[in-house]
């Protein structure tokens, strides 16, 4: 390939940190989601869980209880809520914390579930204090109560609800008020998958987009993709970009590995700020500790996309370690770029 091209190709493509989609992508994202719990590939426990509650639910005709998936991002918090939705043959609102700012806004979405419909919350951690106080009875009993008129004339009016299940998504647990985490009947945390299950994944997201790979290919993307489905399919978009532009037919273990390297994403399938993130524990701070705030700081990143995109993965993969004082490189980081640990 002519490095005109190449440099067209990839010329800052943000894969793994820090990404946001265009509407293209947040498409073939929806696309590649599994629609059944059949289809759903990894996480075989909550799977099995999931049925059994599903099918219990069905059975004697009243909603799911109230769900909530915890988990980094990009496992299938938001695929498992519309599979749930599917499998009980229902209606699903989507909605986020950030997006509700007021009890107000609450109210007209919660009287236009019918019975059964699902209510999906992503972010639900993110939610205001007031919200969700006002999202306990309507948990609870299926209720809400809201004022009407202000100081002498003021009205508590309790309206009813029609049962539905409330499905929260967080990539932050402890942040959770204890109140609204014990509303919810059923409890899944998703962890990053297997290296097997997500070459199955890949295998099947190939298929989907009409690319021809190999198990060796999709075991070296996968092998990249940070135990993550939705980074995992990313990378194959890519991967398919790269074998389109150079007219390969058959993407092979050499052709996914040459297509990464080339996009900064390393054999253990670190990108660019995962390594800015080690050096600089490594290299400023001798090895840590050091708090999250001044990494974000040094590094000019929102805190936030520390402590949800790259730390989890560093800390699961083992070259982070979390300390009372702060995050101390590990002795995988070390060896990771070829340094000695003291």
């Amino acid at each position: 390939m002519k490095e005109e091209t190449r440099e067209k190709l990839f010329k800052g493509s943000p894969i793994v940190s820090n990404v946001k989609e265009s509407e293209e992508d947040v498409v073939l994202n929806i696309s590649l989601r599994p629609k059944r719990l059949l289809e759903f590939i990894g996480h075989k426990g909550i799977a099995d869980n999931l049925k059994i509650s599903l099918a219990a639910a069905k059975q004697r005709k009243e909603p799911l209880e109230h769900v909530l998936l915890s988990g980094p991002p990009g496992l299938g918090k938001t695929s498992l809520a519309h599979i749930i939705a599917r499998e009980m043959n229902t209606k699903i609102t989507a909605t986020s914390g950030p997006a509700i700012e007021r009890a107000g806004d609450l109210i007209g979405i919660l009287t236009n579930l019918e019975k059964g419909d699902i209510l999906f919350i992503d972010e639900i951690h993110r939610l205001s204090k007031v919200v969700e106080e006002f999202l306990y009875p309507a948990m609870e009993g299926f209720q809400i109560d809201f004022v009407i008129d202000k100081g002498p004339y003021a009205k508590t009016i309790k309206f009813n609800l029609k049962p539905f299940t409330l499905i929260g998504a967080t990539t932050r647990t402890g942040l959770l008020a204890a109140p609204l985490r014990g509303r919810f009947g059923i409890f899944y945390n998703l962890d990053f998958y297997k290296l097997e299950d997500l070459a199955k994944i890949i295998r099947h997201s190939a298929k989907l987009l009409g690319v021809n790979i190999d198990e060796e290919g999709s075991c070296e993307i996968a092998r990249r993709s940070r135990g993550t489905p939705r980074i995992a399919n990313r990378l194959l978009r890519r991967v398919r970009d790269y074998a389109q532009v150079s007219k390969i037919e058959k993407v092979d273990k050499e052709v996914a590995a040459k297509t990464l390297d080339e996009l900064g994403i390393d054999k253990a399938g670190l990108d660019e700020l995962d390594r800015k993130v080690l050096k600089l524990i490594i290299e400023t701070y001798n090895g840590g500790p050091v708090g999250v705030e001044s990494l974000a700081a040094s590094l000019n990143e929102e805190v936030d996309t520390i402590a949800d995109t790259v730390e989890p993965y560093l800390l699961k993969a083992g070259y982070l370690k979390r300390t009372p004082r702060g995050r101390t490189a590990a002795e995988l980081a070390y060896e990771h770029f070829g340094k000695k640990y003291e």
